[in-house]
């Protein structure tokens, strides 16, 4: 941070303040005691008619500086700043570029005018880190743009961009140059001489039936977290009672969330997303500029893949074997538009704009030209390697050939080129133009440069990176078959899927195991346990029935025709209990409390064995890749996060129960969950201390 995190100037009796505390400027105690002092310093100053605020580099203001919570706070707070804002009686106007966030936003919400520059971003997003906005931004946002449309907004932490915020009324002018337009303005505002107009003096008013409805809707989405519980209820405030009392409430609610488990949990969950992105021997400046991409399959992956590139503004050549094959593909990228359109998402330039920069072909030369390849083609071996070696003879040099495989092994593939350094393993969830998670699947000899690339490449496409080692699976889905094997076994045992789902969701998770398995098609799971030499018994009985889940109708749940609902099936009942009687297997009662457990407690156990084996470099990765890609309540901080806050004692435990009561070996604790818990320490102090004691490497993750 500089010496002097703002800087003041005068213009023609406007002062222009601005915050320089790079890299966000966010709102630490040496820049708001700086901001405070210059607030009150030209509020005395008569030769200054009125006050502009603005901000240098990526934009106006970020908000709080996290790293400070949980220290003791100190005066001046930033709801503090805002009441002298509020309170100033010369014009004070807020000239916004870039991310405007949080408490940045909340600042701007009490000068008496903004202008914004095109680009600008707008949002309250503290829920994600499991608050509410702590300075008014329950209270004022209401006031401006609406209590739904607020509470949306927050919930949501959606942001508005300029142009949005303009129609609204949130800013006043969108401008080239804001901070001359501020000036302006704050000019005419000052002849005027009139009172200013503030924000907290304005009516909360909206329909409160849809207020309400909303609400609801929110609520029943969030699945137990508590910041959306709170927000919807401050917002309320806002129609509800005195400004000054709602402000009073607000701040009581988000010191209650801030010292909660919940925030702190999803506090470090923000700072594992971007610990995720740091590897000791990879130089993110090496990262090569992806300017053309290139997608080889035009299938559901392939076509996600696609327009993730196409909404990050990068051109992108999509290939298929056959014209109807890429036709049918092209045709469902213009369905996910059109539809994306239709909600409101997309304007129609938008649209127009992203369908322009996918380009599809039949022409496997056409990708000659791209910086990144990715394949999303059938997932078998042969069939990858012998399309790799084709792309090493047409590649241009420097180029990177990445496989979107969620299991093969990316060493074998890396086998088919010449130029084993630039092969990588990009493991995109589906759908991959929404789902965030992008595992990068680091092989022996994958070059830092290559692995620096796609870092970058996956930040540009607004995607959460994380880099994994290679071995069948990988993290995530390695972890998840622990998950696919208890879930059975709570089945043989005595639970129902409907049971099974039911608990999951109570926990927090928006779908349950079963109603995903049907979801994403059982014959992906069957095909891959016949590939790997082990069996359900269950799921494959289900299989060979031909019930493959949503696409027929029927898997572990029954699908009325044209609905997605979940039903439970009598006749897959009756095979469970036929399945267990035939097994042995006496069946029982189980709890919500122990399917959890069953479920949870093992996945832990292979994460363990993944950060020991160097799989994953930290305990937080495993974290991060479970609630960006597999759905884990992110309030809990996920899922390795959740297993320390138990304790690891009790967590060995309950293994060594299960393990003996079933006589699953494998469920017996893995010896580096054994150590801690012996130790009574935590996967994260294991990981602090490897980041500490080495730099050598240790696995393929490092």
């Amino acid at each position: 941070m500089k010496e002097q995190p703002l800087s003041t100037r005068r213009e023609k009796g406007v002062a222009v303040i601005t915050m320089d505390n790079p890299p966000v400027n966010a709102l630490s105690f040496a820049l708001r005691e700086r901001l405070d002092a210059a607030l009150r310093e030209l509020a005395a100053d008569p030769a200054v008619q009125a006050i502009v605020l603005t901000g240098t580099g990526r934009g106006f203001c970020a908000g709080a500086d996290i790293t400070e919570f949980g220290k003791a706070p100190r005066s001046p707070k930033t709801i503090e700043i805002i009441e002298t804002i509020e309170s100033c009686p010369k014009p004070v106007l807020a000239a916004l570029h870039g991310q405007t966030l949080g408490g940045g936003l909340e600042l701007a919400l009490a000068c008496h005018e903004r202008t914004a520059a095109p680009g600008t971003r707008l949002a309250l997003p503290e829920v994600k880190l499991g608050l509410i906005p702590g300075a008014g931004g329950t209270q004022r946002l209401p006031r401006v743009i609406g209590a739904t449309a607020a509470l949306e907004m927050i919930v949501n932490a959606s942001a508005l961009g300029s142009a949005e915020a303009r129609d609204v009324g949130l800013v006043a002018e969108v401008a080239d140059d804001p901070v001359a337009a501020a000036m302006e303005f704050a000019r005419d505002l000052a002849a005027r001489g009139a009172e200013l107009p503030r924000t907290r003096d304005r009516t909360s008013s909206d329909d409160r039936q849809a207020f309400e409805a909303k609400a609801e809707s929110l609520l029943r989405r969030a699945r137990g977290a508590e910041a959306v519980a709170a927000a919807v209820e401050a917002v309320r405030w806002s129609l509800e009672l005195p400004f000054d009392e709602a402000l009073q409430r607000e701040q009581e609610a988000f010191q209650r969330l801030r010292d909660g488990q919940q925030s702190k949990a999803m506090r470090h969950l923000f700072f594992a997303e971007r610990a995720a992105t740091k590897v000791p021997d990879v130089d993110l400046r090496r990262a090569q500029s992806v300017n053309r991409a290139a997608v080889i399959g035009a299938g559901t992956m392939g076509v996600g893949i696609s327009m993730s590139f196409a909404d990050a503004g990068i051109p992108v050549t999509l290939v298929e074997t056959s014209t109807e094959s890429l036709e049918r593909g092209l045709g469902n990228v213009r369905k996910l538009y059109a539809s994306a359109h239709s909600r409101g998402r997309l304007d129609e330039a938008d649209m127009k704009s992203r369908l322009s920069l996918i380009h599809g072909t039949t022409d496997l030369g056409a990708v000659g030209d791209a910086d990144l390849i990715i394949e999303a083609v059938f997932e078998d071996l042969g069939v990858k390697q012998g399309l790799f070696a084709r792309l090493d003879e047409i590649a241009k040099p420097g180029a990177v050939l990445a496989s979107n495989t969620s299991y093969l092994n990316i060493d074998k593939i890396a086998d088919a080129t010449t130029r084993p350094d630039a092969v990588i393993g990009t493991h995109f969830f589906s759908p991959a133009h929404v789902m965030r998670l992008l595992e990068i699947v680091r092989g022996r000899r994958t070059g830092t440069n290559t692995i620096a690339t796609v870092i970058a490449a996956a930040q540009r496409l607004n995607k959460q990176p994380v880099v994994v080692g290679d071995c069948p699976g990988f993290v995530g889905n390695r972890i998840l078959r622990q998950r696919h094997e208890q879930g059975e076994q709570l089945l043989l045992e005595g639970a129902l899927p409907e049971q099974v789902d039911r608990a999951v969701m109570r926990f927090g998770f928006p779908m349950g195991p079963f109603a995903m398995l049907d979801m994403a098609g059982l014959d992906v799971g069957y095909r891959i346990r016949r590939s790997q030499g082990y069996d359900l018994a269950i799921a494959d009985a289900i299989c060979e029935r031909g019930w493959l889940g949503q696409k027929t109708g029927r898997g572990f749940y029954s699908y009325r025709e044209g609905a997605r609902t979940p039903l439970p099936d009598p006749e897959v009942e009756q095979l469970i209990v036929a399945t267990s009687k035939r097994l042995g297997i006496t069946r029982r009662s189980i709890g919500d409390d122990e399917i959890v457990e069953r479920l949870l407690f093992p996945m832990a156990n292979e994460g363990a064995r993944i950060l020991e084996e160097g799989i994953a470099r930290r305990a937080s990765d495993i974290d991060v890749i479970y609630v960006h890609g597999y759905g884990f309540p992110a309030w809990r901080g996920g899922l390795m996060r959740y297993v320390d806050q138990i304790g690891l004692r009790d967590v060995a435990r309950r293994l060594r129960a299960f393990a003996e009561r079933s006589g699953d070996q494998r469920l017996e604790p893995a010896p580096l969950l054994a150590r801690l818990a012996e130790q009574d320490s935590s996967f994260a102090a294991w990981s602090h201390a490897q980041a500490e004691s080495s730099t050598t490497d240790k696995g393929q993750a490092v």
